[in-house]
């Protein structure tokens, strides 16, 4: 049984909203390894701010993760589970050093405009497909990681500005 027949979502225009949900989950995993990185590692002045920021950003992340894969299953997709499948296809890219200071905020801003720019081309595809759950749920990302985004700038500036 395909949870299709029960939705009424057309599975031609549905596909493509699996397809962009898929590369998001890719990236969000990356994302996810690479802030843990950044919370073992960071060092220096804003130590404990930042290590309590990014196991909130983390968490966060975990949790759009779990998701976004459950939405590509309601959509009758299989979510990819390894990590070098992700790999292959993430625009994010794994951090070798582990950053710090204003560089690792920088990081994280440069992650969030990727995967805001993901999910809402995410939010268009599930717009044409008539999916209303995924957009709102592009919609609650955006809502979060645009505010997220305000903050890290405001964090950051101006002893970061270039």
């Amino acid at each position: 049984m395909k949870t299709l027949n029960f939705t009424g979502l057309n599975s031609e225009l549905t596909l493509n909203v699996v397809n962009a949900l898929a590369q998001l989950l890719a990236d969000f995993q990356i994302h996810y390894t690479n802030l843990r990185n950044l919370h073992w590692n960071v060092r220096g002045h804003g130590f404990f701010i930042m290590h309590e920021k990014y196991e909130e950003l983390y968490d966060d992340a975990a949790a759009k993760i779990d998701e976004v894969a459950e939405r590509i299953l309601q959509l009758d997709g299989t979510p990819e589970s390894r990590f070098s499948a992700y790999l292959k296809v993430a625009k994010v890219q794994e951090l070798d050093v582990p950053e710090t200071g204003c560089n690792a905020v920088e990081y994280v801003l440069d992650t969030l405009k990727t995967l805001i720019a993901q999910e809402r081309e995410v939010l268009r595809l599930a717009a044409d497909a008539g999916d209303e759950v995924t957009v709102a749920l592009m919609s609650d990302y955006l809502k979060e990681q645009e505010k997220t985004v305000w903050m890290l700038i405001a964090f950051n500036s101006p002893k970061c500005a270039k």
